[in-house]
């Protein structure tokens, strides 16, 4: 059943996701109660109720689920009791068996590859010698990935090629020596792109993208967006993400994250069963943003059809590198009409810390790259 409009809505976590998951709430009529030990947690100053607590002190975590009607989320590392004790006093979406298997990447590549879904070639390993034996087996390089907690390119080193397989422990050091890694066998690519699905309970799709995504150091450094993109990769990067879904029976917002390799194969690198980075410019560019569609399937409404606002977008994250001696001089971009800045009102920059974004409006991707670049090297000149 609909939740009413009026009523309040959970978040757990309390970063920039959950932040703007808070303000499009609140513009749709849902005060949104957040939950993050954090007392600065970017989302608490745009969010109705902030409960101020430990991820793990379950006590805390049942009052939470007790002022809200739906809770979504904003991070995968949820405390398996405390997501138990959510679920067990209110509807959670995504539903919490899609975040156990997302959250492992063992799981995950398994799960999508019994489904017949194309996925990176990848085997477990429990010690050194046993990545060696996949690394010679595959006759290239490698990348060794921590099953869990790994985003922006934690948790995962690169083992070049095969003559290099002496190099596995070293590696592995890196890692922590942790007792179970993913091996993944490294792919000639020859791009990187995302979708996202939103699917309700009648299990209608609404979907936006690809969207096509540049990394610098592993995090999401800019992504381009063409609304009416027509072509045979955004044929096959839709229908894989549709077909997640599915798999998944999912009731809430999905991104799949997709290699695109130089033979023309695409598969599935990673799932996010929240809002993604890549998402950001549906804010600007969609009549419907992915925030706002989270929102919506949280209160169980029926998965919302958008439309483009202008042909193409892009986006460039911000990262704290970009407040090496100072926080930049925001006024620079005054006279950049169509772009839109973005800060997540993080009190610490650090480097390599996303801190905001920029988003930039045009008549093509290209057009919309060169503004949003152009807006990001103005602010780095200060």
């Amino acid at each position: 059943m609909t939740v009413p409009r009026g009523s309040v809505l959970g978040v757990f976590g309390g970063g920039q996701l959950g932040r703007m998951f808070a303000q499009a709430a609140g513009q749709l009529g849902y005060p949104v109660h957040v939950y993050d030990p954090d007392p600065r947690a970017p989302a608490a100053a745009v969010s109705a109720q902030h409960t101020r607590a430990p991820y793990e002190d379950l006590e805390s975590v049942r009052h939470f689920a007790s002022a809200v009607e739906a809770v979504t989320y904003e991070f995968e590392n949820i405390p398996p009791k405390s997501l138990d004790a959510i679920s067990n006093a209110v509807p959670v979406r995504p539903d919490p068996h899609i975040l156990f298997v997302t959250r492992n990447r063992l799981r995950e590549k398994g799960f999508l590859k019994e489904r017949g879904i194309p996925v990176t070639p990848f085997a477990p390993a429990h010690t050194p010698d046993e990545a060696r034996a996949v690394m010679t087996a595959s006759r290239g390089g490698v990348i060794l990935k921590t099953t869990e907690w790994g985003y922006d390119g934690k948790g995962q080193v690169s083992v070049p090629n095969a003559p290099n397989a002496d190099a596995l422990p070293a590696a592995w050091d890196t890692l922590g020596r942790p007792q179970e890694v993913i091996v993944e066998q490294r792919i000639d690519l020859a791009a990187e792109c995302s979708v996202l699905i939103a699917r309700d309970a009648a299990g209608r799709h609404v979907l936006y993208g690809p969207f096509h995504n540049t990394h610098r150091n592993h995090i999401l450094d800019t992504v381009t967006w063409t609304a009416d993109e027509d072509t045979p990769l955004a044929r096959r990067a839709r229908e894989m993400g549709s077909t997640v879904a599915d798999a998944f029976d999912l009731v809430g917002l999905l991104c799949v994250e997709l290699f695109v390799a130089r033979d023309g194969a695409v598969m599935v690198n990673e799932i996010a069963p929240r809002p993604h980075n890549s998402g950001h410019l549906t804010i600007e560019a969609c009549s419907v943003s992915q925030f706002a569609q989270q929102a919506l399937l949280t209160a169980d409404h029926a998965a919302q059809p958008w439309s483009p606002i202008a042909p193409a977008a892009a986006m460039a994250n911000l990262l704290g590198d970009l407040w090496a001696d100072a926080e930049p001089d925001w006024s620079v971009l005054n006279d950049l009409p169509d772009v839109t800045l973005h800060l997540y009102g993080k009190a610490e920059a650090r480097p390599g810390r996303k801190m905001g974004h920029l988003t930039a409006l045009a008549n093509t991707a290209d057009e919309a790259r060169e503004r949003v670049l152009r807006a990001r090297t103005r602010l780095a000149e200060k």
